[in-house]
C-alpha cells in the first residue's frame, strides 16, 4: 500500500523552530518529486516547496524563501522540512505529497491539482 506520512507539527512559540518529516512506504521518494504545502484555515492550499533527487535546487516559495529547508534521506525513504524562524502567518495544515516526474501531465512545480500521492496533514501552531 502507498503512504505518505507527515509529523512533527506542534506549537511553537514565534521565532522557534520546528522539523517536519515525510516518510513513504510502498513506493521509492528518489523516483518522485517531493512537494510540501500547507493551507491556513480559509486559505487555499499552497506549495511551499519542490524537491527531486535530479535537482540540486529545490523550489521555496517567497514566503519561506530563507527560513525553510528541504532535506532528503533516501536511504530511510523520508524528507525533511526544517523551519526556522517561525511567525504566526506559518501557522497551518502542513503536507507532503509525491508526483512522479513520468506522468503524462507532469507539472514540475508541483502544482497542487497534480501530485500523485498525499500524506495526512500535521498541525503547526505559531503562538506569537
Amino acid at each position: 500500500e502507498v503512504q505518505l506520512q507527515a509529523s512533527g507539527g506542534g506549537l511553537v512559540q514565534a521565532g522557534g523552530s520546528l522539523r517536519l518529516s515525510c516518510a513513504a512506504s510502498g513506493f521509492t521518494l528518489d523516483d518522485y518529486d517531493i512537494g510540501w504545502f500547507r493551507q491556513a484555515p480559509g486559505k487555499e492550499r499552497e506549495v511551499i516547496s519542490c524537491s527531486s533527487s535530479s535537482n540540486a535546487r529545490p523550489y521555496y516559495a517567497d514566503t519561506v524563501k530563507g527560513r525553510f529547508t528541504v532535506s532528503s534521506d533516501y536511504a530511510r525513504n523520508t524528507v525533511a522540512l526544517q523551519m526556522n524562524s517561525l511567525n504566526s502567518e506559518d501557522t497551518a495544515v502542513y503536507y507532503c505529497a509525491a508526483v512522479d516526474p513520468d506522468d503524462s501531465d507532469y507539472d514540475p512545480r508541483c502544482n497542487v491539482y497534480g501530485m500523485d500521492y498525499w500524506g495526512k496533514g500535521t498541525q503547526v501552531t505559531v503562538s506569537s
